[in-house]
């Protein structure tokens, strides 16, 4: 494979490789997963999920930067959740792997962010049963000012 390689994608790659990550345990890569919050599934696909002893490493690559707040990156905290829960693990630690500027940014997860992050997603939960609603009685209405109304007119608004 490395011989197909450009001379910057072996240099990644040997960047990659030279990672303690690189060692561990793979559990899965390109992973997807959800956890359900309120009436909606989050979720995403994982670049990597590797384990070192009991302790499970989900594993970011990003050809860019890590994002300025990562801790609360929605990634962040979908994927940890999702990890968790999935698991039955609380010690899960999110890497986002920076490879441009060859740095890591290490987030481990600790108890108190788990309500936190399931706040965090269930007002945006909340907020889309809200629009849905909205766009539904939006809907209806404008099915009542028909000719034919809508059957459930009376029961939406």
């Amino acid at each position: 494979m490395e011989k197909s390689l450009s001379p910057k994608e072996l240099e990644v790659w040997n960047e990659l490789k030279s990672s303690k990550y690189f060692g561990y345990d793979v559990i899965n890569t390109e992973y997807n997963l959800a956890v359900k919050i309120g009436n909606h599934f989050f979720g995403g696909r994982i670049d990597a999920l590797v384990k070192n002893g009991n302790k499970y490493y989900i594993l970011d690559y990003k050809t860019g930067s890590a994002p300025k707040n990562a801790k609360y990156d929605f990634q962040t905290m979908i994927y940890t959740l999702c990890v968790k829960d999935f698991f039955k693990t609380d010690d899960v630690t999110f890497v986002y792997i920076d490879l441009r500027h060859k740095e890591e940014v290490v987030l481990p997860f600790k108890q108190e962010l788990e309500q936190e992050f399931k706040k965090r997603l269930s007002d945006i939960s909340n907020k889309i049963d809200s629009y849905e609603s909205a766009a539904k009685k939006q809907e209806c209405k404008e099915n009542t000012d028909s000719i034919y109304p809508c059957e459930y007119s009376i029961i939406c608004y």
